[in-house]
């Protein structure tokens, strides 16, 4: 199983990126999404998660983020998203995802962290 990130980049204040996590190997389902960033200097602090177990799925978010990001998942495409607007400069860090799945090969639950992306708001 891996998870890859991406979408990361340079954005100005106020503006917009898509992130992207893509699960592959031999996943029965996804769980539970998380997204999760760590600054420099700073530790690591969940974003949002999404629970899909629960019908339409669960969301919660980081007071900081509220009303700015968005987390999704394509249980098809065993894809998550990440939609940040309005971003902030207190926004710049490494983004991380993790998704605690069900493996269809043995049937055993794990969790998984994908690679990291760089995000930096900056003008």
């Amino acid at each position: 199983v891996q998870l890859q990130a991406s979408g990361g980049g340079l954005v100005q204040p106020g503006g917009s990126l898509r992130l992207s996590c893509a699960a592959s190997g031999s996943i029965f389902s996804i769980n539970v999404m998380t997204w999760y960033r760590q600054a420099p200097g700073k530790q690591r602090e969940l974003v949002a998660t999404i629970v899909t177990t629960a019908a339409g799925g669960t969301t919660r978010y980081a007071d900081s983020v509220k009303g700015r990001f968005t987390i999704s998942i394509d249980n098809a495409k065993k894809t998550s998203y990440l939609q940040m607007n309005s971003l902030e400069p207190e926004d710049t860090a490494v983004y991380y995802c993790n998704a605690d799945l069900r493996r269809s090969d043995s049937g055993g639950y794990g969790s998984y962290w994908g690679q990291g992306t760089q995000v930096t708001v900056s003008s």
